[in-house]
């Protein structure tokens, strides 16, 4: 068990690469789920993203996967900001990322219905998940005092 945490927290403490694209996506991520699951920003709260999940996308109940995909963008989110288990929160978020792409997305590449933001979400949290989380991480902080 200790050896898989170990390699889930496994970074290159020296890369600072990985930062931008962590602190980028986790402020997105994380404002967009507040939006869901808060109504924070302008977003509709957890009731109205549930009817939109429902309603418009097919994916019932809305309730269930609103709350799943609220959450798994706000905490996702939060937990790569700080970049802790940075390859498990990527994989979250790419994840949420492949599905907005797959049902609310698919219908075109381009504004304003179109993939590419999605898309470039899912491509900076597949980018982490192969690198984690870099310099100035709670990674790269814990991988340090395991040593």
């Amino acid at each position: 068990m200790k050896n898989k945490i170990t390699k889930l927290i496994s970074t290159n403490n020296a890369s600072w690469s990985p930062v931008a694209l962590r602190l980028v996506l986790g402020l997105i991520m994380a404002a967009h789920g507040s939006q869901k699951l808060f109504g924070c920003f302008g977003g509709y709260g957890l009731q109205a993203t549930a009817g939109f999940f429902a309603d418009k996308l097919g994916l019932s109940p809305g309730l269930f996967w609103a709350t799943l995909a609220g959450s798994g963008e706000f905490f996702g989110g939060v937990l790569l900001l700080v970049g802790l288990a940075t390859r498990f929160a990527a994989l979250n978020t790419a994840v949420v990322m492949l599905v907005a792409i797959l049902t609310a997305h698919s219908s075109a590449f381009f504004l304003p219905t179109g993939m590419e933001y999605a898309l470039s979400l899912f491509a900076m949290s597949v980018a982490l998940i192969v690198s984690g989380g870099g310099a100035m991480s709670a990674d790269a902080y814990l991988s340090r005092s395991k040593t």
